[in-house]
């Protein structure tokens, strides 16, 4: 399954997808779609990929967050804001949509496997449990260089939390309705 805003996405033993909430940018036009394997749901658009590795996103455009058809070799894809960002099976990461908050700075990104998107910045992991991060920081939502023996991230609209292999969780970024307030979390596990 897949959350947006407004929307909720679910995925098929069959690889056919469902959609339920507001349509009105065409982000739940997804009845076409066979063979999925991953979904996300940014604001206004939806994304998925394809058991072939390819990727397919229906919805708003303005910032080109939907521009993923030349896509290949796809692990993994997430759905921000205006943006999107698809993880290789080589571990090389590739973003398309808004650039001016920077969260589509991924070219460099290498050995990763696991990314996401929060609103306006994109986080990652790599093989060697290091965490990345890119974009809006006005929040220190991409405070994350010091974080290590990360095994996943999750990125929220102005805030990001880290599992570490211990199953404690580290964040960073706004704790203004207490979202950060985390650091007594243990035994937290991957689903």
């Amino acid at each position: 399954m897949a959350a947006g805003w407004r929307r909720t996405l679910g995925l098929l033993r069959d690889g056919r997808v469902l959609a339920a909430g507001r349509n009105s940018e065409g982000q739940c036009d997804v009845q076409s779609w066979r063979e999925m394997v991953a979904l996300s749901c940014g604001d206004w658009h939806s994304v998925g990929v394809r058991s072939d590795g390819t990727a397919l996103a229906v919805g708003n455009n303005r910032r080109r967050q939907c521009a993923v058809a030349e896509w290949r070799d796809l692990a993994a894809i997430t759905a921000g804001y205006v943006h999107t960002v698809g993880l290789k099976g080589d571990g090389r990461v590739v973003a398309t949509g808004d650039r001016t908050t920077g969260a589509c700075e991924v070219d460099a990104w290498e050995e990763v496997v696991a990314v996401d998107a929060g609103s306006y910045h994109t986080v990652g992991v790599t093989v060697s449990g290091r965490a990345l991060a890119t974009g809006d920081n006005s929040h220190g939502q991409c405070d994350v260089g010091d974080w290590r023996d990360i095994i996943a991230m999750a990125a929220g609209s102005t805030h990001t939390l880290g599992l570490r292999a211990d199953g404690t969780v580290v964040s960073t970024g706004n704790n203004a309705d207490g979202q950060c307030a985390v650091e007594s979390w243990s035994g937290v596990r991957v689903p």
